[in-house]
C-alpha cells in the first residue's frame, strides 16, 4: 500500500466516528425541538452536513485509491447514512488498514508474493 492510499483510508476513518456522533446529536436535537423550546437543529444540521460531505469526499477518494469493488464501496456508503454506521465503518477501516500494512511489509521483505 502506498502512502496516498493509507492516507485516504486514515482520513475516511478519522471522519467516520465524528460523523456518526453528529448524526446522533442531530436526532436528539430534532426530538428536543419538538418536545421543548430548545432548538439546536440549525447548528447541528450544519455540523452534520459538513461532516457528511467530508465523509462522502473521503469515501470517494478511498474508493478510487484502494480499488474497492462496488460491493465494498456501497457497504461503506450505506454505513454513512445509518445513525451508528460511522462507528462500524471506523472499526472496519482500522482492521483493513492494519491488514494492508502487514501485507505491504510482507511483500517488501519477500515473505509473500501478493
Amino acid at each position: 500500500m502506498d502512502i496516498k492510499t493509507a492516507t485516504a483510508l486514515r482520513r475516511l476513518r478519522l471522519v467516520s466516528a465524528p460523523e456518526a456522533v453528529s448524526f446522533l446529536l442531530l436526532l436528539v436535537c430534532s426530538v428536543l425541538k419538538r418536545t421543548t423550546d430548545f432548538n439546536a437543529v440549525p447548528v447541528m444540521g450544519m455540523v452534520h452536513g459538513v461532516l457528511f460531505v467530508l465523509y462522502v469526499l473521503f469515501w470517494a477518494d478511498a474508493w478510487n485509491r484502494t480499488k474497492w469493488g462496488a460491493k465494498t464501496a456501497a457497504f461503506y456508503f450505506v454505513l454513512s447514512v445509518l445513525p451508528t454506521g460511522g462507528f462500524f465503518a471506523e472499526r472496519k477501516l482500522k482492521h483493513e488498514a492494519e491488514n494492508a500494512v502487514i501485507a505491504s511489509r510482507a511483500r517488501q521483505e519477500g515473505i509473500v508474493n501478493a
